[in-house]
């Protein structure tokens, strides 16, 4: 059953300030964000702060639901959009935390053409136009390299911005210029397409290192949209392994969401964005 629990930063509508005490428990606990400059602090924490008046918290399996629970889910779901409209996450409102993995039901079809109704454990779900659903404990901070479900399923979100997701996110014109969808899809196709072939051809006795190793989770296989949500991950969470070993992937990321993140500290003026997006262009 449900409980439903309405965050408190959230249930009159407008906009409260996120306790101080709480944001630096939430930035401290997660390291990709405390690597991050004061000025992007700054403005994620107003991001959260409108995001956490806009969007309804609730609870499964009576999970006692906290307000720094709140502000860390607001904190990582804003990561991607710091400098990107907040209107991406516009058309929903819904928000589930379970205490862990929950059974999703999903409709598959075999390489026979025949369709079948299974049922498998997930650590999110994001449905178009409807809720994100998350396990709470895989939104705290893991001890897998380039993992974290709160990106993962908010980048499906700005994914589907557009419709369903196929791994091409809007593009704004006023915002990146000439990256077009067709540039876009220049890179990010024989990327996937090569780290399917990769991944294809591990030999079964090397699959469990292989699995345990690699940067990018071979689930990314599973669509287009699953590798852009998967790169995502490692993009924000670790993206100086990513930019080592996708720089192509790493600079087209860079390029949408408009940040450089694995750039250090000190190196970059710290009010300004640090990426260009390219030319202007007519909105």
């Amino acid at each position: 059953m449900l409980k439903t629990l309405f965050a408190s930063l959230g249930l009159s509508r407008k906009a409260t300030a996120i306790d101080d005490n709480v944001w630096h428990e939430v930035v401290g606990a997660l390291p990709f964000l405390s690597r991050r400059t004061s000025a992007d602090l700054e403005k994620l924490r107003a991001l959260a702060t409108d995001f956490l008046a806009s969007k309804h918290f609730s609870t499964a399996h009576d999970l006692p639901l906290t307000d720094a629970m709140c502000v860390s889910v607001a904190a990582q779901a804003c990561l991607p959009i710091l400098h990107l409209p907040p209107a991406l996450y516009r058309g929903w409102t819904g928000i589930v935390l379970y205490p862990g993995e929950f059974l999703i039901r999903k409709t598959v079809q075999d390489e026979a053409g025949v369709v079948h109704d299974v049922e498998q454990e997930a650590s999110g779900e994001a449905w178009e136009g409807g809720p994100v659903v998350l396990s709470w404990q895989d939104v705290q901070a893991s001890d897998v390299l380039a993992y974290n479900v709160v990106i993962h399923e908010f980048v499906h979100k700005i994914d589907m911005e557009g419709g369903e997701a196929d791994g091409v996110p809007p593009m704004l014109r006023r915002l990146h210029g000439d990256l077009t969808t067709e540039v876009w899809c220049n890179v990010f196709d024989p990327a996937y397409e090569e780290f399917c072939h990769h991944v294809a051809n591990v030999p079964d006795a090397d699959w469990d290192a292989f699995a345990s190793t690699s940067l990018l989770d071979p689930y990314a296989t599973e669509h287009e949209s699953e590798f852009f949500a998967v790169c995502a991950e490692a993009f924000f969470v670790a993206p100086e392994a990513f930019r080592h070993e996708y720089p192509a992937l790493y600079a087209l990321f860079s390029r949408y969401f408009l940040q450089d993140p694995a750039t250090p500290v000190g190196t970059l003026p710290d009010a300004t964005p640090p990426v260009t997006p390219g030319p202007a262009a007519t909105p």
